[in-house]
């Protein structure tokens, strides 16, 4: 099962050109070292995104450290990586919420049971690929889609930052982005691989210190605030209940001085509705390629044949993440930040991961340590979500290149850019019964649909040449 690890060498030199393989290990003193850059890599994105999403950080930490051992296990231990939080379903689970208004519990099931079907989903499609091969997926989802639907999710956002945390400290906001893009440019190595990290805990320290000297800021917080035309409190916005800026404090610790040192996370049952699975389905498409993409690397980067591995990686995604949703916790992914950190040290042993895995669970027991998470103020989300989102549609252009999408070609030029276009927006969709596609969703649904119907069209009415999709 991939729990066994010879030393390499003499457990505490690697000479010019060598690696420690996934199943071997240097001294436990020096593991514990590297297990520990592996928890810093990833905590950054695991624990903002859950907060972006509404989610306890605390749940999410913890079962990150579950997820990832599933993993190991499931790939019987030749695909080393961590499993953190999946930025995809950001989009679709801001939907959710908005449509749940006020409820914020059973908005958090209901987020919740969405994912666990979209985790489902995944490991059957893990199953097709390890039974069938990879290449149902490259059929299926050529590049050109799975490039578009990974920048419409990213792009898909840009209403969050602009609607929800820009306008709540605009100037903590711009100045956050700011120092992140400093760091990330300026500081090489481990520093800059978490400069998201540093931008969040700079913006944080920055508005502490705001609160102590310019006093109290003015502005809406999200799902707060909601007053009718008589100033009563309202459970949801509508026409006659609107949102209301007024002076508060950037930071807020008044949970964090209440919560234990120890104890249980939060955990949750999820709730399944149709119309909201419907929602958050299209991460499903951006977590296959993601997966896939990451397994490559790694097998580049130990220099072994992965991909009889491919599906069971997917497989593990899957089954992880509908683990974590089950108590509440948050969809799972392979990171690339964890791999960044196998590149720069050569060790590629998955008794890192497992250490990393344990530290984790371990973070999870603390609820002050979650508490202080979601404390992060609105403007300091802005400032690192602007960039996260940016970086993850631009993602989707960087697998156009790479496979030289051509764009001259309507088939792939016309459905791709329709569907960015109404996930931007986000525009909302009414299908009969009062359900209905709205941004991500039906973006995805436009690129995919669009574009087999488009292909089928044009192999029949136009010639070869004309009608080919480079995609």
């Amino acid at each position: 099962m991939g729990v066994g690890w010879t030393r390499h060498g003499d457990g505490k030199h690697l000479a010019p050109g060598e690696v420690v393989r996934p199943d071997e290990r240097l001294t436990w003193p020096r593991m514990v070292g590297f297990g520990a850059q592996h928890v810093i890599a990833m905590f950054g994105a695991t624990f903002v995104f859950p907060l972006v999403m509404g989610l306890d950080p605390n749940v999410a930490v913890m079962m990150s450290g579950v997820a990832t051992i599933l993993f190991l296990l499931i790939v019987k231990g030749r695909i080393p990586s961590y499993l953190g939080t999946s930025a995809s379903f950001v989009g679709g689970v801001y939907a959710i919420r908005a449509i749940a208004g006020g409820d914020t519990a059973g908005a958090d099931a209901i987020v919740t049971g969405a994912i666990l079907v979209a985790g489902l989903v995944l490991a059957l499609v893990g199953v097709a690929i390890h039974v069938l091969g990879v290449q149902i997926i490259h059929r299926i989802f050529p590049p050109v889609v799975t490039g578009a639907v990974v920048m419409l999710i990213g792009f898909g956002l840009a209403f969050v930052v602009a609607g929800t945390y820009w306008p709540q400290d605009q100037w903590v906001a711009l100045i956050t982005m700011v120092v992140t893009f400093l760091v990330m440019v300026v500081f090489k190595g481990f520093i800059g691989r978490v400069a998201v990290l540093v931008g969040l805990v700079f913006g944080f320290v920055l508005s502490w210190v705001l609160d102590r000297t310019a006093g109290p800021i003015t502005s809406v917080l999200p799902g707060q605030n909601l007053r009718d035309a008589a100033g009563a409190v309202c459970p949801k916005e509508g026409t006659y209940c609107v949102a209301t800026a007024f002076p508060h404090d950037r930071v807020n610790l008044g949970t964090v001085d209440s919560a234990p040192w120890f104890g249980i996370p939060n955990f949750h049952a999820p709730d399944i509705r149709t119309s909201a699975v419907l929602l958050v389905l299209p991460a499903v498409i951006a977590l296959v390629a993601e997966n896939i993409g990451h397994v490559k690397a790694v097998g580049e980067m130990t220099r072994a044949d992965v991909d009889p591995y491919v599906g069971r990686a997917v497989v593990a995604d899957g089954v992880a993440t509908v683990v974590a949703s089950a108590v509440g916790g948050s969809p799972t992914t392979t990171y690339a930040e964890n791999i960044g950190v196998m590149a720069a040290t050569r060790v590629y042993s998955t008794a890192a991961y497992y250490i990393a895995a344990v530290i984790a669970i371990l973070f999870g027991l603390c609820p002050k340590f979650g508490a202080l998470v979601a404390a992060t103020p609105g403007g300091v989300l802005g400032g690192v979500t602007v960039i996260l989102y940016g970086m993850i549609g631009l993602l989707g252009a960087k697998i156009w290149i790479e496979n030289r999408v051509d764009f001259a070609d309507p088939v792939n030029m016309v459905p791709t850019g329709a569907g960015i276009i109404l996930a931007i927006g986000p525009v909302t969709h009414v299908i009969a019964g009062g359900f209905v596609l709205q941004g991500i969703a039906l973006g995805t649904i436009v690129v995919v649909a669009g574009y087999h119907l488009l292909r089928a069209i044009a192999g029949r009415t136009l010639r070869p040449a004309e009608g080919s999709a480079t995609g």
